[in-house]
């Protein structure tokens, strides 16, 4: 699929991995949609990228809000690829240090944002893109994040975790349901990058997290996501595939 001239919708991508993405697309001739939460810096990356790159406030477990997402994506132009990088994390055990059962409100809307989410932007982004004309045998690709914890999650991550391993779990189950409709899906799971979220924690930590990665000794840079991505859009025979971005590394339970 090419990138140039395509409408793209990019959740998160007022930060991170999702604005490395906008700038990556946006820079290759992509007609970008930033999807991101109203407080967000959505519309600073805007004016900071450029083109004809639009933000539109949005939560990605809302069907309305995503549907004026896509509506201004097309727009812009043909819709042609969804990425969604927008998701959350937060700290939660099965039995707490007092004994106390975790909360099941808060797993609840930590699954809720991450997969929920992840399958709401799916269904609306394909629903769209099944409209569209074939170019070249497709008609385009939705990249959903998934993350290493699908895989190693560590302790206290159980929430998280289970969201990621079920966004893994609906990859090739989704490619195969759209294959008919010549749609690709696939899925990034990166391991430690350098994002805002990493940046609210100790040097100390960061430093230990960029050691235990074994090659590239280091964190990823958001621009190494955003060049996966736009690979994925142009390689047609990426399908139903989960790739780990991760420099070999292999999380420890904490």
């Amino acid at each position: 699929m090419q990138i140039a001239g395509s409408a793209v919708v990019v959740t998160g991508g007022a930060s991170g991995l999702g604005r490395a993405t906008v700038e990556r697309l946006a820079s290759q001739g992509a007609h970008v949609v930033i999807a991101d939460l109203p407080a967000s810096d959505g519309k600073t990356v805007v004016r900071q990228v450029g083109g004809r790159t639009q933000f539109v406030a949005a939560d990605v477990t809302s069907e309305a809000q995503m549907l004026e997402v896509f509506d201004v994506a097309e727009t812009l132009g043909t819709l042609r690829a969804v990425v969604h990088c927008a998701g959350r994390g937060g700290p939660l055990r099965v039995v707490d240090k007092q004994g106390f059962p975790g909360s099941l409100e808060q797993y609840e809307a930590i699954v809720r944002v991450n997969l929920i989410g992840s399958f709401n932007v799916l269904r609306l982004g394909a629903a769209r893109l099944a409209k569209t004309e074939v170019v070249d045998g497709e008609r385009g690709v939705v990249i959903l994040t998934a993350s290493v914890a699908a895989f190693e999650g560590q302790i206290g991550q159980i929430p998280y975790a289970s969201a990621k391993a079920g966004i893994v779990g609906m990859t090739l189950v989704a490619a195969r349901d759209l294959a008919g409709r010549q749609i690709r899906v696939c899925t990034i799971a990166p391991g430690t990058f350098d994002t805002p979220i990493l940046a609210r924690i100790s040097s100390e930590i960061r430093e230990s997290l960029a050691k235990a990665t074994p090659h590239p000794s280091r964190l990823g840079h958001p621009a190494e996501f955003a060049m996966l991505a736009a690979h994925i859009i142009e390689n047609p025979m990426l399908n139903g595939e989960t790739i780990r971005l991760d420099g070999a590394i292999r999380m420890p339970p904490r």
